[in-house]
Parts: C-alpha cells; structure tokens; sequence
C-alpha cells in the first residue's frame, strides 16, 4: 500500500480529535474501519504514530513528524485547489465516480443534457478520494454512494442532492448455486459463503454487510477485496464467492443478481458539485443526466423494475 491523501486526512482527524470513535464520525466511518486503516498507515511509515494515555490518543515522535508533514501536503493541496477552480471559459466538466452501475449510461445522458459540453470522467475506487478531489480542484462535481447510514464527509464550497434513496441491495451468485432458483434470498442462507467486496469500500459497505450478517446469526467470511468489476463477475461465476450487488447491475455470464430477503442492505447514490465550479443551471441538468442513467439500469433485472414501480416517492425529481 502507498500512502494517499485520505490517509493523510485520516492521521489528521485522529490527532485532532484525540480518539478513534469522535474522529471516526467526523470522517464518517466506523471505528473499526478506521482502526484498521491506522493499522495499516502504520506498516508504511514503520511504526505506531499514536499511543494511548488518560488524555486520549497522542502521537508519538513518529507521529508528530508524519503529521507535520501532512500539514504541509494537505495545506499545499488546498491551494493548489483553489488555483485550479479559476478554469477558463469552455474547459471541461470534471466528474469523478465509483464504481455505480448507472455509470455506464451516464456520459451518453449528458451529451443528450449538456449537449456542446465537454465533460471527462475520472474513476475511483475511494469515496474519501472522490470528497477530497472535489474539495481540492481535481472535480468540479462527483457521483457516489453510501450504504445504510453511513455518511460521506464533504469539503467546504461542496453541495450535494439525494438521487436515489433506499436502494434495496442484491446478491450476485454463481448460475449453479442451490439458492440461485429463489425469487429472493435470506441472508441467513449465505452464512457458509465466502464474500467478496471493492478493493476500498469505504462507502460503508462491507460494515452495513458485517452488521446485516450478525442480525443474521453469522459473520461474513470477506475473503476477496477486487477493484474490476469484470474480474470480480469471473470469480462469483466460478464460485470462488457471492458479492452484494446494486439491483441494477447488468447480468454477467454464470451469475444471476437476487434480491435479499427484507431489504438487510440499502444505499443512496447522490451527486455533490462545487458551488464555485458548477452553475446551478448545470448541476441541475447533471442531476437529471444521473436520473435518467439510473432509470436506463431498472430493467436489467425484473425485482428492480418491480421495487422501481412500488416506490415512486423515491424516484429523483
């Protein structure tokens, strides 16, 4: 692993906050996911960078000298930010996304909505990496979502839409599997599988799995973290493990998407843009570019256009 801007912010909040669980909120993670993200900081620099004490946690000599750094880096990232917002006239619309299945049909909706603009799309595996482009010039609008509750910290300048509300998530499992004939499928039933989640869900994902699991009875074994999609459909097909899946991924040779039993694993996709880069006018129509290329996405499969039609008070406006 090397380290990137978002772990620079991670070291940061945690100093400034004094503990894990406050800086994991502002972050909005969970505290184990933070916890292991330390971890992990902490075999690239080569030691522990906080300890504990009655006062919470405290850097070490370690740690006070990777912070002063990221000071340093982060401050010079916020302007170099602010530099870049002064584009010329003309110059293309800058979106960054994850991995969302609407993506796919987005860039032909915004030549139909923003017609004569230019618009490039950058793909990332992080949604912390998204907030932090968009705050640091990179992006001038990013899509992306978030599973259950959790929340996506954005910067100052940053405004955001709800596009979709409540998607009800899927699982994707080999053609053969015994469970791949029901029309929907308890989670219970998954407990001796191994699962397989995006290479940096920090989206809230694999903790809105972990908690639906244990309200199941289990833990999830998340054997496999893979950032291609088109890999990750080759190994549910072979039965190396089932994933959740969006209900509008498309359908993949040897795999088939079923609904989970009682909605254990809902998400938001939302659209945020920087104020002081994106006209109201064209936020809008972005907005509505999203909206229509998720709508393309219901029919991929026959529950989602079925939980589409029962619940139009979700339908983005």
């Amino acid at each position: 692993m090397q380290l990137e801007l978002r772990h620079l912010v991670a070291v940061c909040r945690i100093a400034e906050a004094g503990s894990l669980g406050r800086a994991a909120r502002r972050l909005g993670v969970s505290q184990p996911s933070l916890s292991a993200q330390l971890r992990r900081i902490e075999r690239v620099t080569g030691g522990e960078l906080f300890t504990r004490s009655r006062y919470g946690m405290e850097p070490t000599p370690l740690g006070r000298l990777v912070l002063a750094t990221a000071g340093r880096v982060l401050s010079e990232m916020d302007a170099l930010g602010t530099h870049a917002r002064a584009v010329p006239a003309g110059a293309p619309l800058r979106l960054g996304c994850i991995l969302l299945v609407l993506l796919d049909t987005l860039l032909e909706r915004t030549d139909l909505f923003l017609p004569g603009r230019e618009v490039t799309v950058d793909l990332e595996h992080s949604v912390t990496a998204l907030s932090r482009g968009l705050g640091g010039g990179r992006y001038d609008a990013i899509v992306y979502g978030e599973v259950n509750d959790h929340e996506v910290p954005l910067p100052d300048g940053a405004l955001a839409r709800t596009l979709i509300a409540g998607e009800p998530f899927a699982v994707r499992l080999p053609e053969d599997h015994p469970l791949a004939a029901r029309d929907a499928v308890d989670l219970a039933d998954l407990a001796g599988e191994s699962w397989m989640t995006l290479i940096e869900d920090d989206d809230g994902g694999p903790e809105a799995l972990v908690e639906a699991c244990a309200r199941a009875g289990f833990a999830p074994a998340l054997r496999y973290r893979i950032a291609d999609r088109r890999m990750s459909y080759e190994m549910v097909a072979r039965g190396r493990a089932v994933s959740l899946s969006q209900p509008g991924a498309p359908a993949a040779p040897g795999t088939v998407v079923r609904p989970l039993a009682g909605s254990p694993v809902t998400g938001r996709i939302r659209l945020a843009w920087h104020r002081a880069a994106l006209p109201a006018h064209e936020a809008e129509l972005l907005f509505a570019a999203a909206a229509r290329a998720y709508e393309a996405t219901v029919d991929n499969h026959p529950f989602h256009r079925a939980w589409w039609d029962a619940h139009p008070e979700l339908h983005p406006v």
